[in-house]
């Protein structure tokens, strides 16, 4: 069957999700694209993540949304996955939670600012909120909307979605993305823990502010970007998890 490889995986990164305490009952969603081919594969609307299959996934044209193969509805947030693979075209999977800590966040409007080395790992300076959408915006094409403000808060702010690779929809909670979906679920992993540990942070320190530029560089430009060293050479896996 087609696609059996990359709808595998997306069922499996919508289960791991769940596995990593991000969503509760059918609050998200996980899709990966295949853009040699021009897809998206996605996961279905509402239904329970333990009765997932790969066969359920859907696959749909990232150019225009049409529905390729499947027999459910595709994920209510569709349009806006199909927007961020549009407008950013170095992704490959995107997930959506509602985790506790990004959405409290992006409910208050408030950003994340990088406030330690565990964020500067991951994201290259503060995660975004978005613009609360307008009333207009909400009555027609809501979802791909949500796709627009997010295009919007990095056109204007001048930023990378390979550096920052999430954001906060304003009143409405955190999207990742990444090169590949299981990226997208890590990056979402760490984005609902930097929230944690920010929310964590200021209430210990009202006053605390963000670390400076010379150490935000040094921990992202160890891991990212063509003077990495963290971690093994190809084809070498360490045996355990350092830092």
């Amino acid at each position: 069957m087609a696609f059996q490889t990359l709808k595998q995986q997306v069922c499996d990164a919508n289960v791991e999700l769940v596995d990593a305490g991000l969503v509760v009952l059918t609050w998200g969603n996980a899709s990966a694209a295949d853009r040699d081919e021009g897809v998206v594969v996605i996961k279905p609307s509402g239904i329970d993540y333990d009765e997932l299959t790969p066969d359920e996934m859907v696959i749909m044209s990232i150019e225009t949304g049409e529905v390729l193969e499947g027999e459910l509805r595709p994920s209510s947030d569709a349009a806006t996955h199909l927007l961020l693979y549009q407008q950013f075209p170095t992704i490959g999977g995107v997930v959506h939670t509602h985790s506790t800590h990004a959405t409290s966040c992006a409910q208050a409007g408030r950003e994340i600012p990088c406030m330690g080395t565990t964020h500067a790992d991951h994201f290259y300076g503060t995660v975004p909120v978005t613009r609360p959408l307008t009333d207009e915006e909400i009555a027609v094409e809501y979802e791909r909307n949500t796709g627009v403000v997010i295009v919007e808060r990095f056109r204007k702010g001048g930023l990378d979605p390979a550096d920052v690779p999430g954001v906060l929809v304003h009143g409405h909670g955190p999207f990742a993305w990444g090169c590949g979906v299981q990226a997208a679920v890590e990056n979402a992993i760490v984005l609902e823990e930097v929230a944690r540990t920010f929310l964590y942070t200021v209430t210990l320190n009202p006053n605390a502010g963000p670390i400076g530029q010379r150490l935000l560089d040094k921990h992202y430009r160890r891991k990212h970007g063509p003077s990495a060293y963290y971690g093994q050479s190809s084809g070498h896996e360490p045996t355990q998890k350092t830092t």
